[in-house]
C-alpha cells in the first residue's frame, strides 16, 4: 500500500500522479509495493539478489517500463540489482528514479545497479531522476550505477536528473558501443548546502561508426562539492564528445576532468569545460524588468538547468 508521502515521492521522482499504463515495478521501503506485466515486456524478480531482470521482446514499439523507488523511513540501507534485456528492433522508454523522504536521525540509502543490454537496432529512452526531503538530521544518499552495452545499430538516450535535497550521491556510468551504435546523455545537477555529487562516465567506443555524446549542466551553491569526470575512450574510426557546463554560487567547488582516449588515427573526439559565476549583466537586466535579485537568479538558474 502507497502512503501520502511515498505518492508525493513518486509524483517527483516519475512524475506518477496515478498507476501508469504498461509495465512497472514500485519498490517502497526496501519491498515490492505493485507489479504490472505485459504481453511484451516482463518483470521477474530476482533469486541471487535483491532487484528484478526486465525482458522486452524483440520489435517491442511505443511501450514503458517505469521502475521508482521510494524510501520514507529512516535508517533504510539498500542495495538493490536491475538488468534489462533488450530484444532487437525495439523501441522503448525506460523511467527509473528514487525519492527518499528521511525525517529522522538515522542515514537513509539506495544504491541501485542497473544494466542494459540493447539487441541490435533497437532504442531505449532512459530516465532517472532523483529526489530528497524530510526535515531529519539523517542524510539522504544515493548512489546509481549503471551499465550499458550497445549492439551495433543501437541507441541510448539517457536523461540524469537531481535537482533537490540529495545529500550525498556518486554516480558511475560505463557503456561499450558496437559498430554504429549511438549513447546519448543529457545530466542535469543541482547541489545546496554541503552535500556532495560525484559523477563518473566511462564510453569506450569498440565498434566502428559509433557515437557518444555526453553533456552535464550543473548548479553548486552554498557550500557544496561537485566533481564531473568523463573519459571516451575511441578505439576505432568513430565520434565522441563531452561537455561540462557548470554555475558555481557562494563558497561551492567544482571540479571537472574530460578525458579523451583515441586509440585509432580517425577516432574523432572533442571535450569541453566551463565552469564560472552568474554573468552580473544577465541579473541586472532580468532586474530592470522588475525582478529581485533572488528572483533573477533563480530564474537564471531554472533556464539553465531546463
Amino acid at each position: 500500500m502507497i502512503d501520502t508521502i511515498q505518492k508525493r515521492l513518486l509524483e517527483e521522482v516519475a512524475d506518477l500522479h496515478e498507476v501508469p499504463e504498461g509495465a512497472y515495478n514500485i519498490r517502497a521501503n526496501g519491498e515490492m509495493a505493485a507489479r504490472n506485466t505485459t504481453a511484451n515486456i516482463d518483470i521477474v524478480s530476482k533469486e541471487d539478489a535483491s532487484g528484478i531482470d526486465i525482458h522486452i521482446k524483440a520489435g517491442t514499439k511505443n511501450e514503458s517500463v517505469h521502475i521508482p523507488v521510494v524510501l520514507s523511513k529512516s535508517g533504510i540501507k539498500e542495495t538493490v540489482y536491475n538488468d534489462f534485456y533488450i530484444g532487437d528492433d525495439a523501441d522503448v522508454t525506460i523511467v527509473a528514479g528514487c525519492g527518499i523522504d528521511n525525517c529522522g536521525v538515522q542515514d537513509s540509502e539506495h544504491d541501485g545497479i542497473h544494466r542494459f543490454y540493447l539487441g541490435k537496432n533497437s532504442k531505449v529512452k532512459y530516465v532517472e531522476k532523483h529526489y530528497g526531503s524530510g526535515d531529519g538530521k539523517g542524510k539522504r544518499i544515493l548512489n546509481p550505477g549503471t551499465e550499458v552495452y550497445l549492439e551495433d545499430g543501437s541507441l541510448m538516450e539517457m536523461e540524469m536528473v537531481q535537482i533537490k535535497g540529495v545529500d550525498s550521491t556518486v554516480r558511475n556510468t560505463v557503456a561499450e558501443l558496437g559498430a554504429g551504435a549511438r549513447l546519448i546523455v543529457r545530466e542535469r545537477l543541482m547541489t545546496h548546502g554541503d552535500q556532495e555529487a560525484v559523477s563518473s562516465y566511462e564510453v569506450k567506443l569498440n565498434g566502428e561508426g559509433a557515437s557518444a555524446d555526453v553533456v552535464s549542466r550543473s548548479v553548486a551553491r552554498d557550500n557544496s562539492y561537485q566533481k564531473f569526470d568523463s573519459r571516451i575512450t575511441g578505439n576505432v574510426p568513430c565520434s565522441g564528445h563531452t561537455e561540462c557546463d557548470a554555475i558555481i554560487m557562494d563558497t561551492a567547488r567544482v571540479l571537472a576532468i574530460p578525458q579523451l582516449e583515441a586509440n585509432d588515427v580517425d577516432a574523432a573526439l572533442i571535450h569541453e569545460a566551463a565552469i564560472g559565476k552568474i554573468a552580473g549583466e544577465q541579473i541586472i537586466k532580468l532586474m530592470t524588468l522588475g525582478l529581485t535579485e533572488a528572483e533573477a537568479e533563480e530564474r537564471i538558474i531554472n533556464g539553465f538547468l531546463k
